[in-house]
């Protein structure tokens, strides 16, 4: 079982504030209760700490290939989630379902059944910004409805985009609206990078045009250092297991500073994560604080496997 989010902080979460004092709370609980001996170190019924089980970082240079930064396990595929609402989006201006940043817009409809926060009118930019899971399956309907059911996996396909595989969850024929959504499309880290790499080098089966439009609907971030990040993020959540609840999130993209352009590909699982938040913009959050010490230590500080 999993729980895919809208990659959205979860309505109720604390806020800033109430996080920092939570904080500090619990930092002077522990300071006592490790006073009073290792075997009342922690209270009884309290969350277990949040900690990354498995982590990949990869930057690469966009115009050589040449690795700028590896650390971890970043051949290892995983499911896409809405990091895929990129190579969606350039079927979508290829195909001509989507014509421009802010055409079509499409609205919601109660048989979406959708968290409340995407009860709206949405486009592309919206989509992407607010990773819109609905739109997403809405589009890839409307392209199956048009040139038929095969169409979506023959463009997965044409993209070379992971393993390829679109058919959903065994014996549920959801494959149009699940495959990516921790199913049965997954994709690597190195996967991720060289996709980017093909989009920002118009090296991807599709007109200039579609490729540019996709660029431009992908939300940017400021970065620490000065450098401006484009990317997407993904997150799901796995249920409650015998080692405590987990999730993964990605963050996928490309940076820029100073006529430089890397790609990059970041995945995170965390076991016990904190309540009420969705891993990606977690990820994200970190990432755009940690990216200049990557994308300054070329080749360097790396557990390639």
């Amino acid at each position: 079982m999993s729980r895919v989010w809208s990659d959205g902080v979860i309505a109720g979460s604390l806020g800033a504030g109430s996080l920092a004092a939570g904080s500090l709370a619990a930092g002077f609980l522990a300071v006592v209760l490790l006073a009073a001996g290792p075997a009342r170190a922690q209270a009884p019924g309290a969350a277990p700490a949040a900690r990354v089980i498995d982590r990949c970082v990869l930057v690469v240079d966009v115009a050589s290939g040449a690795r700028v930064h590896r650390d971890g396990d970043c051949g290892a595929r995983h499911a896409p989630e809405s990091t895929f609402k990129v190579p969606l989006a350039l079927i979508g201006f290829e195909t001509g379902l989507l014509t421009g940043p802010h055409d079509p817009v499409w609205r919601y409809d109660g048989s979406f059944k959708a968290p409340k926060r995407d009860h709206k009118d949405v486009d592309p930019v919206i989509w992407e910004r607010d990773s819109v899971v609905w739109f997403s399956r809405e589009l890839v309907k409307r392209l199956a409805a048009r040139d038929g059911a095969g169409a979506f996996g023959v463009w997965v396909a044409r993209l070379n985009y992971g393993n390829q595989d679109v058919s959903g969850d065994p014996g549920k024929n959801n494959g149009l609206t699940n495959a990516w959504l921790s199913s049965s499309l997954k994709i690597s880290p190195e996967e991720q990078t060289a996709f980017v790499r093909r989009l920002l080098r118009d090296d991807l089966p599709a007109s200039a045009q579609a490729i540019g439009k996709t660029r431009a609907i992908i939300p940017e971030f400021a970065a620490e250092g000065g450098w401006t990040l484009h990317g997407k993020t993904g997150s799901s959540e796995v249920a409650k297991t015998a080692d405590g609840r987990q999730d993964h999130g990605w963050f996928v993209g490309w940076a820029q500073k100073d006529g430089r352009t890397l790609a990059f590909a970041i995945h995170e699982r965390t076991r016990n994560p904190p309540a009420g938040e969705a891993a990606g913009p977690r990820l994200r959050a970190s990432v755009l604080r940690d990216f200049p010490k990557w994308a300054e230590q070329v080749g360097g500080a790396t557990t390639p496997k």
